[in-house]
């Protein structure tokens, strides 16, 4: 009942240690939760050290069950707190009430005289909060089985049995990946090194037997002759009736019409849970159509999710809103699982309020930094000590500047180049010295490394350190003295690197915000020889100053300026993860970009071959070197399309410690060893690589969790996790805000290229706006056109006319707001006509 708990009516509360340490054991996310509660100073919770306090300690006694005893445990503190007030004067009037959800051990309070009422019956004795009831959890799986509904799902086998089963290999366990676009369908990912079985595909409602996305589940792999196909049919739930179970076998069948035999995957059934992940889902209410209805269905914005049941006498104020709830449990004869209303996020469609689901539905840690984290920052005004300077070069006197687009406050790079005394060059990269204010294993540590990195949204950064150190103490602003951590080259007039140095340092940076033409000698940079330069069109929104509706977007172009600085960011990079791996061949943490197989390449090469141009893919050097050739005169913009659909066939570049594995190499950038060393205000990888690489030069002394290979393992394992959503997350943000654009303006027609044909449908770039969408040839309620899909050439046939990759086309942009939760941009083609 924790969502009951968190609400700021509930007050003076005492959780007992006996509790805490039983939640502890049972779920990290509420101990964490109860926890911060118990901190909040407005809500007046404490917890009490009864297992340590004379008069409440108790022992286990012979025959007594450890479960029996903590009861036992619980109603002696609250006996004793009860009488310990009794002889306080102005307390004695204080009722002690005890909470509990056992039933048994309630029944035992009761006929020891202590005042005992479930969960339920004090909220819903509290007349003055009527909305609190909406927040209580359903208490048990089986009681609030629907009563009278027959049984639609298998049972789940008890943990203990599966656990066996595994072990024994009957059963494979492994993370169910519910699918998008089938609500029938979902695979599982098997865990373990088996090459075989892999994924398993599961299909049909009682296959599915009440698993929900990201939950570990056990499988049992059907018998050959049941194995099916990965279904390309598209199926949303749109059953509003409960009973419908008929028409849920009638789509089943659906799936099952013509498949051929070479697609017939590894098949199975969820048998049991191991473990639920379940989170807070947020969405919106599809109020039941009875009149004065409590129980109605909520619709999960991440189409992933099951639909939810959940009771609420505020339907009619929640119409329309995005509202968060919380599964409870899901019967065997509940078509749907069963939760609880645990907060209104605001209107649907409202800026503020999309915002924040986009931050919660990608798992973006975004709520203000607690009084706990800000306390480890320096007090102001702070100033450089005696102290800080130990171990530190003074390169104030050197002519540094920072190169950074106008408006950006987190600077955490800057740069000198100056000639020597022996007619060499002189180059230096000042990173900002975050690990000198975050220092390891504190709270502000803690909860960088939990967020990972900083979030940027159209509007909006959700910083990964706080904005003291991010926007001033630890950003290269102009004019003022900064720590850094330096890393300094001397080169000859042929870019070739003769000594590389790396110490800390103090800077005092003299131009920032302006993009200089710097360097231009006769030398060229040292990346372009190998390194693949992908396209990938980044939009920026100008913004009404008024209202900060999007009034126009555009493409991000890049100036030369900054190819010249990340020229220098990636050899500085280069530069420390050869020295952190030389120092710590076991415990450097290292980024790596693995090469895609071969078949990802297929698309890219027969797109280029419609086009007479040959794109070799056999290595990094050679695809960028006919990246650079592919060029065609009449069709100027064939390039960059090129490029875009490369980076489509890219794989993610991950993080990981050196210890752990033994391939590192970094193919985009076509270097055998990588790291990220040059933005520690909005990486935390960066953090740890400085941990690193000052240990190496006696800059900083060590702790034990930075040479444990397991724990770095398990750190890159949650940065990983946090880029990718952070991508995720900056992409929705995109979405919507071109969505609010479209809203704006009406219906435009515009020139788009086609980057891939589908069997149905074209996917096409608009280049005026960096903006991507599908045009579909089959809509609900018309005709379906005369479709032929050709793979090899890629092309696509519509009645008489035929599509091609990279064909300039004419189409039609509107916003479709027909499905308030899933607003979509659509469009249509205009030209050719079809």
């Amino acid at each position: 009942q924790i969502d009951i708990l968190e609400d700021p009516v509930i007050k003076n509360v005492i959780v007992l240690q006996t509790v805490l340490q039983e939640v502890r054991n049972r779920s990290a996310p509420v101990y964490k939760r109860i926890r911060d509660v118990i901190q909040n100073p407005e809500k007046h919770f404490y917890s009490f050290t009864n297992e340590h306090h004379r008069e409440t300690y108790i022992q286990q006694e012979q025959g007594e069950s450890s479960n029996d005893r903590n009861d036992r445990a619980i109603r002696v503190a609250v006996k004793w707190y009860s009488e310990h007030l009794k002889k306080i004067e102005d307390e004695e009037n204080i009722q002690v009430i005890f909470l509990t959800n056992d039933r048994t051990n309630k029944e035992k309070a009761l006929e020891e005289g202590i005042t005992a009422y479930t969960c339920e019956e004090y909220i819903k004795s509290l007349i003055a909060n009527p909305d609190l009831v909406d927040r209580l959890a359903c208490v048990s799986d089986e009681g609030k089985e629907i009563e009278g509904g027959k049984i639609i799902f298998p049972e789940h086998i008890p943990l203990s049995k599966l656990q066996q089963g595994i072990k024994s290999g009957v059963y494979l366990q492994g993370t169910y990946r519910a699918s998008r676009d089938n609500y029938l369908e979902a695979t599982v990912w098997v865990h373990g090194d088996a090459e075989e079985n892999k994924e398993i595909i599961i299909q049909g409602l009682k296959h599915l037997n009440r698993a929900v996305h990201e939950d570990i589940v056990a499988v049992e792999l059907l018998a050959k002759d049941e194995w099916v196909a990965p279904s390309s049919v598209i199926l949303q739930d749109d059953g509003q009736n409960e009973d419908d179970i008929e028409n849920e076998e009638e789509k089943e069948n659906i799936l099952k019409t013509s498949v051929n035999k070479d697609m017939l995957r590894p098949t199975g059934k969820v048998v049991g849970i191991i473990k639920r992940n379940w989170r807070p889902f947020c969405g919106m209410l599809s109020k039941s159509q009875i009149k004065e209805a409590r129980r109605h269905l909520f619709t999960p914005a991440d189409r992933r999710i099951p639909r939810i049941r959940i009771e609420t006498r505020q339907a009619d104020t929640l119409e329309g809103q995005r509202i968060i709830v919380a599964i409870d449990g899901w019967p065997r004869n509940s078509r749907y699982p069963n939760g609880h209303f645990v907060k209104n996020l605001g209107s649907a469609g409202d800026k503020e309020t999309e915002t924040e689901v986009l931050l919660l539905e990608h798992d973006v840690p975004h709520q203000p930094f607690s009084q706990g984290v800000l306390s480890f920052l320096p007090k102001m005004p702070w100033s450089i000590t005696e102290q800080d300077m130990k171990y530190r070069e003074d390169l104030r006197h050197l002519y540094v500047c920072s190169v950074d687009p106008p408006g950006c406050t987190d600077i955490d790079d800057a740069l000198h180049c100056r000639e020597v005394e022996n007619g060499n060059i002189e180059v230096g990269v000042h990173i900002a010295d975050v690990s000198h204010f975050i220092r390891p294993g504190n709270a502000l540590d803690e909860e960088s490394a939990k967020r990972g990195t900083t979030v940027y949204l159209c509007e909006k950064r959700i910083d990964m350190v706080p904005e003291l150190l991010s926007s001033n103490l630890c950003s290269l602003r102009s004019n003022v003295d900064r720590l850094a951590f330096s890393c300094i080259w001397e080169m000859n007039h042929k870019a070739e690197i003769l000594k590389t140095r790396f110490t800390k340092s103090i800077i005092n940076s003299k131009v920032s915000h302006i993009y200089i033409i710097l360097l231009k000698k006769s030398w060229t940079p040292f990346y372009k020889n190998n390194a693949l330069t992908l396209s990938s069109p980044e939009v920026r929104f100008h913004m009404d100053s008024e209202t900060h509706d999007p009034i126009d977007l555009q493409t991000k172009e890049l100036k030369e300026t900054n190819s010249m600085v990340e020229e220098f960011m990636l050899l500085a990079n280069v530069s420390v993860a050869q020295k952190i791996y030389e120092e710590f061949p076991e415990f450097a943490l290292l980024r790596k970009h693995p090469a895609p197989p071969p078949s990802n390449y297929d698309i890219l090469v027969k797109a280029a071959k419609s086009k007479n141009l040959e794109i070799k893919t056999d290595s990094a050097k050679a695809l960028a070197e006919s990246l650079d050739k592919a060029e065609s005169p009449e069709f100027p913009y064939l390039n960059t399309l090129l490029r875009i659909l490369t980076t489509r066939c890219m794989m993610q570049a991950v993080y990981f410690c050196s210890g752990m594995d033994n391939d590192f190499h970094h193919y985009g950038l076509a270097s055998p060893i990588y790291t990220h060393f040059t933005s520690p205000i909005r990486r935390y990888a960066d953090i740890i690589v400085h941990r690193l690489l000052a240990v190496a030069i006696g800059a900083d002394s060590t702790y034990p969790e930075l040479t444990d290979k397991h724990k770095l393992a398990d750190m890159c394992k949650n940065l990983n996790y946090r880029h990718k959503m952070a991508q995720y997350a900056q992409r929705a943000s995109v979405a919507f805000h071109t969505q609010l654009f479209f809203k704006s303006k009406g219906i435009v027609n515009e020139d788009a290229y086609i980057l891939f044909v589908r069997k149905n449908a074209v996917v096409v770039l608009i280049p005026k706006y960096g903006l991507e969408g599908t045009v579909f040839f089959e809509e609900k309620g018309k005709p379906t056109p005369r479709l032929d899909y050709n793979n090899e050439v890629p092309s696509l046939t519509v009645e008489d006319t035929t599509l091609h990759v990279f064909d300039k086309v004419k189409v039609n942009i509107m916003l479709d707001a027909s499905n308030i939760q899933h607003q979509k941009i659509r469009m249509l083609l205009v030209e050719p006509k079809v």
